[in-house]
């Protein structure tokens, strides 16, 4: 399961959200009190795991939003081509890769054969996180 329903109230700053079907992290978070003809309110801005891009909603508090399941598993370097980055799971010996693209540039200098690195997986997409 890549997402569950949690409440738009329980939701803090630096947890994680699925708006537009893209997993975000919170960032800045308000909440409205009840007016006299609704209910409170939550103003919720995240910034996306994958893309970097800026995301807003505002819903009521008792509301079920998506919160995407981060899983963090421990990849090693296998071997850097020119387009992508060969890891292999730690754990289930799977064989992967990831576009040199999608990788930090600070994180591209610190990677070479045989290092291990954190790597989340997040709704069906993997990011290469830190050097362990």
């Amino acid at each position: 399961m890549s997402k569950k329903p949690v409440d738009a109230g329980s939701l803090k700053v630096g947890s994680y959200i699925v708006i537009d079907e893209a997993p975000c992290r919170i960032v800045e978070m308000e909440k409205s009190k009840p007016g006299k003809h609704g209910s409170a309110k939550a103003r919720i801005v995240a910034i996306g795991l994958f893309d970097g891009v800026k995301r807003s909603i505002v819903v009521p508090v008792d509301q079920k939003v998506d919160q995407p399941v981060v899983e963090k598993k421990t990849a090693q370097t296998i071997a850097i081509t020119p387009t992508s980055v060969q890891l292999m799971d730690l754990s289930t010996y799977e064989v992967y890769e990831v576009p040199k693209s999608e990788v930090e540039p600070d994180l591209l200098d610190k990677l070479a054969t045989g290092v291990e690195v954190e790597v989340w997986e997040v709704m069906g997409m993997r990011k290469l996180m830190r050097v362990k």
